[in-house]
């Protein structure tokens, strides 16, 4: 299934979707904080602080920062791995996999709308 849209109609959905998500008061985030909810979400587990900052390529300290809201709003959690110590895992939440299936139901919905303007 392959959607054709330029890039001005791409910009258009993810602003549509960013709105409704704000007008349905839900978490407020960043840019970084939505790539790293999705990047954990979307790709194979485990996801450690460091094997996050290299697939992201931006620094461990931004990780954290970013961790540190998602944790605070539940959307994801942090856990100490029991086989090193050393280490933490970032495991996805409840909450966080609510949040991120409605917001992909508001992009689809905001993609109808757009397909309907057509």
């Amino acid at each position: 299934m392959g959607v054709e849209l330029e890039p001005v109609q791409a910009l258009d959905l993810w602003r549509k979707a960013i709105v409704e998500s704000v007008r349905r008061d839900g978490p407020d985030l960043s840019a970084r904080q939505m790539a790293l909810l999705l990047t954990v979400y979307l790709t194979p587990p485990p996801h450690t602080v460091r094997g996050l900052a290299e697939s992201m390529n931006v620094s461990k300290p931004a990780i954290t920062r970013a961790l540190d809201r998602l944790g605070q709003m539940e959307l994801l959690r942090r856990k100490v791995d029991d086989s090193d110590r050393r280490s933490v895992l970032v495991q996805r939440t409840v909450k966080g996999s609510v949040y991120l299936r409605e917001f992909g139901e508001i992009i689809v919905q905001s993609a109808v709308d757009l397909g309907e303007k057509k």
